[in-house]
């Protein structure tokens, strides 16, 4: 006999054993969150400024220190400025060869000052051998209040013929180029001057100090007749 399929009852699966939810922890929740997307304006990190993948970058340069100033056998700092550098050229059978020398000054700012030639192949050569040379011959100064000189002076030197004379507060360096820059070296903040001879700048600097060099105070020249008396305190 046939079995009527339709009447027979189906056969019941078993039921699906229920498997344990896993307890996710925190580390593993690390574990599967997604790693965090770079910033827009974040740079990946490379091995150093020396190249990439941690060749080792190049070492920090020490900072500069700036050149030591000039100063005097004791100690006091000078100031320095060139007037003028003379280029000369010799014609030789290759083509030309060039030298140079240069003409500078050099004071305290409070009442001395040098000046100082020298010649080189090459500007700072020449310029450093001048800067030697005006320190050798550094000469005092009188001044007033140490702002204008105490009495008219004229002075000259080959060509060059320099007048100077004193000027009340505010008035300035009323000079130009080695007179000026003579006067600036000193310290003197007020003060009239004229070159009346020839426009060589050596002789004009030169000139300028031989002015400022005979300068005398009042105090000083009473001390030379025997006549000044010191004020007691």
């Amino acid at each position: 006999m046939s079995e009527n399929k339709e009447n027979t009852p189906a056969e019941e699966k078993p039921a699906a054993e229920a498997k344990p939810e896993a307890v996710a922890t925190p580390e593993a929740k690390k574990e599967d969150a997604p790693a965090a997307a770079p910033a827009a304006n974040e740079r990946p990190q490379r091995g150093g400024r020396g190249g990439q993948g941690g060749r080792g970058g190049r070492k920090e340069r020490p900072p500069r220190q700036a050149p030591a100033k000039p100063q005097t056998e004791d100690g006091v700092e000078l100031t320095e400025k060139v007037v003028f550098i003379n280029r000369c050229a010799k014609v030789v059978k290759g083509g030309r060869r060039f030298s140079f020398s240069a003409l500078l000054v050099s004071g305290t700012g409070e009442g001395r000052v040098g000046v100082g030639f020298g010649k080189a192949n090459e500007v700072a050569e020449c310029i450093r051998k001048a800067s030697i040379d005006s320190r050798r011959q550094l000469h005092r100064i009188s001044l007033v209040e140490n702002r204008t000189i105490p009495h008219d002076t004229y002075a000259e030197h080959g060509g060059g013929k320099v007048l100077l004379k004193p000027a009340v507060p505010g008035t300035g360096v009323i000079a130009g180029g080695g007179v000026r820059a003579v006067c600036e070296a000193v310290g003197i903040k007020d003060v009239l001057a004229k070159s009346l001879g020839s426009n060589n700048h050596a002789n004009v600097v030169k000139a300028t100090v031989e002015a400022l060099k005979s300068l005398r105070t009042r105090e000083q020249v009473l001390k030379s007749r025997g006549l000044y008396k010191e004020k007691a305190l």
